[in-house]
């Protein structure tokens, strides 16, 4: 079985951080995506799609993303359902995040996201910032000789 869902869109509001009792962070937004085909009026439709991020990504989340800002999440879809106050059964689809892109604004570059653990690992920069890329300079040919190439 298989449950992977890969969205890139925008939050359509910054996300909002909770506890649960036990004291573990919870943090929820929505990603705004727009559909690659149009409607019959030739307008694009837009898809809301309510995100739950767990611990430390939590935190991260919340801390770095905003409104209007682009990420990609990496996650599974879960469906759960509960009682209103009225005893009609609410189902409610949402996507757990495994894996938060920040792309754009002010955490540009950098990712949250969880090991194979369970853990949570902090936010990173973007190895090709410019600063560390060893080919910036372009000054010219790179000599690697055949024996350096792992193919």
């Amino acid at each position: 079985m298989l449950n992977r869902a890969v969205l890139l869109g925008r939050l359509t509001k910054d996300p909002e951080l909770r506890y649960t009792q036990s004291g573990t962070a919870v943090a929820t937004f929505t990603l705004a995506i727009d559909r690659r085909v149009t409607n019959q009026q030739g307008e694009r439709e837009t898809d809301f799609i309510p995100i739950v991020a767990w611990s430390k990504l939590a935190e991260l989340c919340a801390n770095y993303l905003k409104k209007g800002q682009q990420a990609a999440v990496e996650g599974r879809i879960q469906v759960r359902n509960y009682e209103n106050k009225e005893g009609q059964k609410v189902y409610v689809t949402e996507v757990i995040a495994d894996n938060v892109q920040f792309l754009g604004g002010a955490g540009q570059g950098q990712s949250a996201e969880k090991s194979s653990a369970g853990e949570t690992a902090g936010a990173r920069s973007n190895p090709w910032d410019g600063n560390s890329n060893p080919f910036a300079s372009g000054s010219g040919p790179i000599d690697i000789s055949d024996d350096d190439l792992p193919f």
